[in-house]
């Protein structure tokens, strides 16, 4: 036990440890199945802040539009389950048993073929991390190697935000439109809706959600990580030194883009639906609050960061109805104008130096009594004369 504890002090892994001891005891001992649910879905959520942490705290890349990547990882993971929600038997009422239903209220009358690899697990798990990691390349290698970034970057992956939401509304017959996709009740027969699924499907977004923590610090203390910050703080001088920016910059926001399509494949199990409402620009800036709340150079505390915003939207939207959204705009300004460098930033800077001292206080050993001072000799008071006359000698 000693040595565990001093490899997590020497790693620097304390933070991290209380982090799990949170979300794997104290939570699932402290909440019902139906909070520990809606905690399961913050979690999700925090896939996106941690890729947020590493693209714009240490990349310098502020993008607009990571609700893209979480609603494609969600879509390519809701196909798979519509699909399996949607064999012949359990839609023999339709007019084309075994597409799903929204296809069959549009008139098609078989699958597309684009849809048909997603009949596979092993796939469709393969497509999660895929498909979002693909488009984030296409677009980081386009804007990059052309050096384009700061606001017009962030305005660009709004765009693309913009842009996907659309298509996925319009092409209503083969996306679900604006409803999305619904009534996902199985995985390979395995019914995600009961309380035991639910706990189980928590512990592993909890267990993923730690092991994505502990990848990006990991590449944070390597010679990458140390090449993000220069890249931040002075690109011109770490591409005059030979190194090539843009690539780094690729390869950083498509970690982003695997990680948030992470986080919404295990949004959609939890949840058990997936809509476009998750993948336009007011989720995607929702998200980059959660990073800001929390420290956006901080991947713990992008974690609780998610978690304190999603906890002050559901208390603030079941306690008052009609003021929740003014409540939780107070909370982001006050949150921002008060703690710039967020949730972290207190802790490092005010709560650890208290910390610090009150410890060194209780360790050190109390001060001795201060020793009174020996009282000064004083010289012998001259005798006092004798009355007159007594021991005189007289003849």
């Amino acid at each position: 036990m000693n040595n565990l504890t001093t490899w997590i002090n020497k790693k620097g892994l304390g933070s991290v440890a209380i982090l799990a001891v949170l979300l794997l005891v104290v939570f699932p001992l402290a909440f019902d199945i139906f909070r520990l649910n809606l905690v399961g879905k913050y979690l999700t959520y925090g896939f996106v802040a941690l890729g947020l942490v590493m693209v714009w705290g240490y990349g310098g890349i502020l993008s607009l539009g990571q609700g893209v990547f979480f609603g494609l990882g969600g879509y390519a993971m809701a196909m798979f389950l519509k699909l399996e929600a949607s064999d012949p038997i359990a839609t023999k009422i339709q007019s084309t048993p075994g597409i799903p239903d929204f296809m069959d209220w549009n008139q098609l009358t078989a699958l597309p073929i684009w849809w048909k690899p997603f009949e596979h697990l092993p796939f469709a798990l393969i497509a999660v991390v895929a498909i979002p990691t693909l488009l984030a390349f296409i677009i980081s290698y386009a804007m990059f190697k052309r050096r384009v970034g700061g606001v017009y970057f962030a305005i660009i992956t709004q765009a693309v935000a913009l842009i996907l939401t659309v298509l996925i509304i319009g092409q209503q017959g083969y996306t679900g439109g604006v409803n999305g996709m619904t009534d996902l009740k199985t995985l390979l027969g395995w019914d995600i809706r009961t309380d035991s699924a639910r706990y189980i499907l928590y512990y592993v977004c909890t267990g993923l959600l730690l092991g994505s923590v502990l990848l990006c610090r990991w590449i944070q203390k390597s010679k990458l990580g140390t090449l993000l910050l220069a890249m931040r703080d002075k690109e011109d001088r770490v591409r005059f030194s030979g190194y090539d920016v843009a690539s780094f910059k690729v390869f950083v926001f498509c970690l982003a883009a695997a990680l948030s399509g992470i986080g919404g494949a295990l949004f959609t199990l939890q949840v058990g639906f997936m809509s476009p409402s998750f993948v336009g620009i007011v989720p995607s800036i929702e998200m980059v609050i959660y990073a800001a709340v929390g420290g956006r150079m901080s991947l713990v505390g992008a974690v609780y960061g998610t978690l304190l915003v999603n906890f002050g939207k559901t208390y603030f939207s079941e306690s008052f109805p009609d003021l929740w959204l003014f409540l939780m705009a107070a909370l982001f300004i006050g949150v921002t104008m008060a703690f710039p460098e967020g949730l972290a930033g207190v802790v490092e800077n005010k709560v650890k130096p208290w910390l610090r001292r009150r410890l060194a206080t209780r360790a050190s050993p109390p001060a001795p009594p201060p020793m009174a001072s020996p009282r000064p000799l004083r010289a012998d008071k001259p005798a006092a004369p004798l009355p007159k006359g007594v021991g005189s000698q007289h003849a």
